[in-house]
């Protein structure tokens, strides 16, 4: 399977989970958060199956997970939260890929 093709299934199996983490939260225009949180979530899954940074792909997925989830993090001034989604998800794909 290519790195494209991981990313892809990586990128919607990130980006669809936490969109359903979502759907019970009180969020003022709603529809917009999530596709925001699909795009910005499916995005992490797919550069960390096609980047190749001199590190183990873990911590690829660490600081991947870190640097797309800060923006939004900063904007929403919810820290926690995001960033720890984007980069325990972050790692954790970087450690499935790892293996695969």
């Amino acid at each position: 399977m290519t790195a494209v093709i991981q990313g892809i299934i990586a990128g919607l199996a990130f980006g669809i989970l936490d969109v359903l983490v979502m759907v019970p939260l009180p969020l003022p225009n709603k529809a917009t958060a999530m596709v925001a949180s699909f795009i910005n979530r499916f995005a992490i899954g797919f550069l960390i199956a096609t980047v190749n940074l001199p590190m183990p792909k873990w911590a690829t997925g660490a600081l991947i997970g870190l640097f797309l989830s800060l923006p939004d993090a900063i904007i929403t001034k919810t820290y926690a939260p995001i960033l720890g989604i984007g980069i325990v998800g972050g790692i954790i794909i970087g450690i499935i890929l790892s293996k695969v």
